[in-house]
This record gives structure tokens, sequence and C-alpha cells, in this order.
């Protein structure tokens, strides 16, 4: 304290002058509209720019947040076009396709994805706490990457289109009268094989692969791929197309899980009497 009083006596008069010169500033400013509009301009422009910077980096750190709203948002309204029996010509996801059943989406992230090897697992961060089930479809808004396997409370496992076991009822989507069965190689994670498809069907390379809705995991017409090549086996009479996927395998973050609201009927419907 006695150090603070012995500076403001030895600068008493430099203080004194300092005082001044912000008193004269403030009349100045009050009494000529000039230097006062200047003044709130710059303190405008100062504050601006600060309430920018903030703004900025605000947005910056609520990115991820403004992503997880998108990605539910995005579900909830694939929910809502998946349960109408309505074209859906304008939508990328589904381009025309008619749904006669109802289905919920459910939006999940990828933990850990599995491409290189012969049977590749996916694991995701939904559960049985989130309403998922053994056998429900799991797409992205390119197309489909496979089915639940096994569930967990907060955690799943997806059998991807990447599995010697993987076996998924597809059409040709310039002949829905034409299907055949999706599985894979254990080759490139980008393409997959479309076998079992009749001789008499006609298609072309580029034409596109959907899902045929035989069965309860996935709606028809999901898009999966365009046809790369093919060849026919003469003996069976049967062609073997090899489809180059919608989605990149090898690098994949958000999904959906689908449910079939009628898939128990449906199942019940279809299995053997005792």
């Amino acid at each position: 304290m006695q150090q603070i009083l012995n500076f403001l006596i030895k600068n008493k008069n430099f203080i004194l002058f300092m005082l001044l010169l912000f008193i004269s500033l403030v009349f100045t400013i009050q009494s000529h509209s000039y230097h006062k509009s200047k003044f709130i301009n710059s303190a405008n422009w100062l504050t601006g720019g600060i309430y920018e910077q903030a703004n900025g980096i605000s947005s910056y750190f609520s990115l991820k947040s403004e992503n997880e709203k998108l990605v539910e948002e995005n579900r909830r309204l694939k929910s809502l076009l998946y349960s109408k029996e309505d074209s859906l010509d304008t939508i990328q996801f589904i381009d025309s396709i008619s749904f006669g059943t109802d289905y919920v989406f459910r939006a999940g992230k990828i933990i850990k994805n599995s491409y290189s090897k012969l049977d590749n697992i996916i694991l995701i961060n939904k559960g049985s706490s989130d309403s998922i089930q053994t056998d429900m479809g799991v797409v992205t808004p390119n197309g489909i990457i496979g089915v639940i396997d096994r569930v967990g409370g907060s955690h799943a496992t997806v059998i991807s289109i990447l599995h010697s076991a993987s076996s998924i009822n597809a059409q040709l989507k310039s002949n829905s009268d034409h299907y055949g069965s999706l599985s894979w190689d254990g080759k490139n994670p980008n393409i997959v094989q479309l076998g079992d498809v009749e001789k008499l069907a006609t298609f072309e390379v580029n034409d596109t692969i959907t899902t045929g809705g035989h069965s309860t995991f996935f709606p028809k017409g999901i898009p999966i791929g365009t046809i790369k090549d093919f060849k026919l086996d003469t003996k069976e009479n049967l062609y073997t197309i090899n489809v180059q996927l919608f989605n990149d395998m090898t690098s994949l973050e958000n999904v959906y899980i689908i449910e079939n609201l009628h898939r128990e009927e449906i199942d019940n419907l279809l299995a053997p009497e005792n």
C-alpha cells in the first residue's frame, strides 16, 4: 500500500494530466457528432470482430453436436419416407420405390470396421437399450452395409456384406422380374457378386443393382451398386455379375439400422408348421 501511495505522490502531475486528457476526450466526443460517430463505429468494429471470432470458435466446437442433430433428423425423415407406399422419385437415397410395409430407421455410428478378412464384422454403438435386435438391416445413405448379428446392451455386431456367410436378395433395377443372391468372393472390398441371375435377364454394364425385398432385412429398392462386368455359366445358364458398390466399404462412419415393424408376423407366417 505504501508503495502505491509513493507512486501516486511521485507521479501526481502525470496522473492529473491523464485525467484531464480523458475528461476532455469525453467532452469532445459528447459535443461533436462527428467524433462521437467515429468513436462508436470504432467501438462497434472492435466488439463486432471479437464477437465474430468468438462465434467462429463456438461454431467449430459445436460441429460434432450439429452433425449428430443432422443425422438424427435424417433418421426421422427416412422413417417417414419408408412408411409411405407412394413413389419416392425425388429422394436421392431411394429412387422411385414403393414400400408395402412400415419401417423405422435408427441412427448409429460405426466403432470398428473390418474389410480385409474373408469374414468381416462391423461394430456399431447401438444395442438392445436402443431397441436394436438381430436380423435388422444396416445401411448408409449410399447403400447397404450388412445385417445385425449379435446384440449387447449398448453395442451390436453387423455381419458385413463382405462376409462369406452373407447372402442378400438383390435385383436388376432395369428389370425387376430378375433377382439374384448377393455375396462376396473375398477379393476387392468394394466389389461384390450377384449370382443366380437367369440367362433371360437383360442388362448392361453400369445398370443399377438394388435390394429385392424378398427378406425382412431390407425394404425393396435400396441401392447397392452398379454392374461392373459379368459372365455367363453356359452349363447352368446363369449369370454372375460383379457389382461395384456405391458405398466405400473401407471408409464408413454413420449408419442407419432398419426395423421392419411386421417382421415377427411375417416370420411366423412363413415358418414351417410342426
